[in-house]
């Protein structure tokens, strides 16, 4: 289907389809020697985008939902069809229409005007690539029982090595819903929009505790940084440390609404009654 797709939006556009069968033979360029390059897949973004003098094309590419590694334009006038386009581009960019670290293609005009914009798009944030929240969760809880395991020095406290925590799927349950918070409106402490503090949300969860203890992160990009964080912090390095909790659950949530996605992680510890 996605193949189809752009064979059938190659040949709507002409000029794409010059642009690649020039890179398929290109014969010279500059009036050198030339090695085929693999054809470019048309995107109808790049074929939407406007691009003013003094805007930044990957900015421009952002906004509009296609993240690049990178992008050039090409601007030209006086072409009254894509085959005297394809004649002056390959005369002036030659060596521009033959990169290789492009994979991505959009072409537009307006009247004898015409925009081609080449572009490489930017590979999947690593957040969105996380996995389930509960796995990532006991990723977690691996990484806070070695440093429990090693002992801790959080800022001037020294903490001796603890005994490992257990997983508990209640405590999970509320660092999820607090994640999920702060992901979906879009604010970063420990009271939540309704109000609530940690004991509360453990409470709704169904977890009957003595003792609670919450650690919250935002932008790392793994678990294994989101810990790395909470122990070079002596407030957070201390809860971790703490020998009084014997319980942990963590959860990410994702604010996919911004440009560029945006993790929030809280772990929770606990002691139960």
């Amino acid at each position: 289907m996605l193949a189809s797709s752009a064979v059938h939006a190659q040949q709507r556009d002409p000029l794409v389809a010059l642009i690649n069968s020039y890179r398929s033979a290109p014969g010279s360029c500059e009036g050198r020697r030339a090695s085929p390059v693999p054809p470019l897949a048309p995107q109808p973004a790049l074929s939407r985008v406007k691009v003013t003098a003094g805007a930044f094309l990957d900015q421009v590419l952002a906004r509009a939902g296609y993240p690049v590694a990178r992008a050039e334009a090409i601007t030209i006038a006086g072409a009254a069809d894509a085959r005297d386009a394809m004649a002056i581009i390959e005369q002036r960019y030659c060596r521009t229409l033959l990169r290789d670290d492009f994979s991505a293609i959009g072409a537009s005009r307006n009247g004898d005007s015409w925009l081609i914009v080449l572009a490489q798009p930017a590979p999947p944030s690593p957040i969105l690539l996380l996995g389930d929240t509960r796995d990532v969760g006991k990723a977690i809880l691996r990484e806070v029982n070695e440093a429990r395991a090693a002992g801790q020095t959080c800022g001037d406290a020294q903490f001796a090595a603890v005994a490992a925590l257990a997983w508990n799927s209640a405590l999970g349950d509320a660092a999820l819903s607090h994640s999920l918070d702060m992901a979906s409106q879009h604010f970063f402490q420990h009271k939540g929009k309704d109000g609530r503090l940690v004991g509360e949300r453990a409470s709704a969860a169904g977890y009957r505790w003595r003792r609670v203890g919450e650690n919250i992160a935002a932008g790392q990009e793994s678990a294994e940084d989101a810990v790395a964080g909470w122990l070079s912090s002596p407030g957070h390095c201390a809860n971790i440390m703490n020998p009084a909790f014997t319980e942990m659950g963590a959860a990410y949530a994702v604010d996919t609404s911004r440009d560029t996605p945006r993790v929030y992680w809280t772990q929770v510890f606990g002691a139960p009654r």
